[in-house]
């Protein structure tokens, strides 16, 4: 049960002041390779494949992601992530079925289809962690099913109720039990950001998000000349409307990244392992620039260019981060580990929820 890992047959130890960086070795034109057939084998077995294609992506980059000369590992199993998906399948298909038919029996599956998806959540978050190993020591999340229902179902209703005002508190709430609930085996994560650090957050993106936007929007309305006539008018709103919109586009090219930038920064900037901190020093203008490129490459390639840009957003995020050591990592030891299911991830993946920083 305390099995220690023999940290000289695996990986260099970890030296107890210097930061260590995670360094992506992915490249583009590898993962263009598996991207390619993936999509293809996909399409023709009708979506079958896709538990396997998201395996091998998953391998492909867990093993290209290095951290203190180890890298990380996936352990997934494609039939038991198809299984999940046919699982949430199936719920979608039954709801599909009753809206024209039974508007009553609709309501009542997508009433079911709101009650589980909490736990959905909670068996993916499972599964992740219980299926990515680090030095041969398997991670896993010890949060329970009750905590889930309260931060995916309880806290968010908040959000409406107030307006949108509690979506710093409920993002908060949300990341500090998934970061607290996270072990390495027998180490624990932890994360200190406060509620009023994600206030400070949101606060920064709805005033240069919406101020900026709302600064364009009078720029373009004012620059717009007025015509004489019904018919001059209509042409001068709608010719506003059409700068508005592509402006809208262009600014949110510039603030999106601005609120991955602060956010992924805040979130690992208060984690630590034990007495391990992490930090991220992602910079706004870089990702940027990482972030325009992309779309522009996938829209004159016609997409082709999506496993590249892919490969440029982790490596930057990535190569962002690094653990500052206090002591060694030697002394972590593997904990118990009991069988975890795959239909929490299946469905995951199905209803696209976004578990991630």
């Amino acid at each position: 049960m305390e099995q220690l890992l023999e940290q000289a047959d695996v990986a260099p130890a970890v030296a107890a002041s210097a930061p260590q960086r995670i360094k992506f070795h992915a490249t583009g034109g590898e993962y263009f390779r598996i991207w390619i057939v993936n999509l293809l084998l996909t399409i023709v077995t009708l979506g079958i494949y896709s538990a396997w294609a998201k395996v091998r992506r998953n391998q492909y980059f867990y093993a290209s992601t290095e951290l203190a000369g180890a890298s990380f590992e996936y352990h997934g199993s494609p039939v038991a992530i198809l299984k999940g998906r046919i699982v949430a399948g199936l719920f979608v298909g039954a709801y599909a079925l009753t809206v024209h038919s039974s508007p009553g029996l609709a309501l009542l599956a997508l009433l079911v289809l709101a009650a589980i998806s909490p736990w959905f959540m909670w068996k993916s978050l499972q599964f992740r962690l219980h299926n990515t190993s680090y030095r041969g020591i398997r991670f896993r999340f010890a949060g329970d099913k009750h905590d889930a229902y309260i931060n995916y179902m309880v806290r968010p209703w908040l959000s409406g109720v107030t307006a949108g005002l509690a979506v710093p508190f409920v993002h908060q709430r949300a990341k500090a039990w998934t970061h607290n609930n996270a072990r390495y085996g027998n180490a624990r994560f932890s994360f200190d950001a406060e509620v009023g650090d994600f206030y400070k957050l949101y606060g920064w993106f709805v005033l240069v998000g919406g101020g900026g936007f709302a600064l364009l929007t009078w720029l373009i309305m004012s620059g717009v000349s007025p015509a004489d006539g019904a018919a001059g008018a209509a042409e001068a709103r709608a010719i506003e409307a059409g700068f508005v919109m592509m402006a809208g586009y262009a600014w949110f090219f510039l603030v999106y990244p601005l609120f991955m930038q602060m956010l992924q920064n805040l979130v690992w900037n208060h984690t630590s392992l034990e007495a391990h901190r992490f930090r991220s020093d992602m910079k706004w203008g870089r990702m940027v620039f990482i972030t325009v490129t992309n779309y522009l490459a996938v829209i004159c390639t016609l997409g082709l260019f999506l496993p590249f840009a892919r490969v440029r957003t982790l490596r930057y995020r990535l190569e962002s981060i690094a653990l500052l050591p206090e002591g060694s990592l030697d002394d972590v030891l593997a904990a118990p580990q009991d069988a975890v299911g795959a239909t929490g991830e299946g469905a995951a993946d199905f209803f696209d929820f976004d578990l991630s920083i």
